[in-house]
């Protein structure tokens, strides 16, 4: 997953949806946006995750 890509994607739709140029399909395009971000946010815990998993074990002698 390409998170640069992602953040141009999420602000700039939120720019539209913000500006009121687009009609329509409001809510499910910002429910995709908080998808998109929990989606993120859950690699971004897990990445950690697995990172600290790895060094306790290096200090544990695993």
């Amino acid at each position: 997953m390409d998170i640069q890509t992602l953040t141009v994607w999420i602000r700039g739709r939120y720019a539209a949806l913000k500006s009121g140029k687009d009609s329509g399909q409001t809510s499910a395009e910002l429910a995709l946006i908080a998808g998109a971000l929990l989606v993120g946010a859950g690699l971004l815990v897990l990445a950690i995750r697995t990172k600290l998993m790895e060094k306790i074990g290096i200090i544990n002698g695993g």
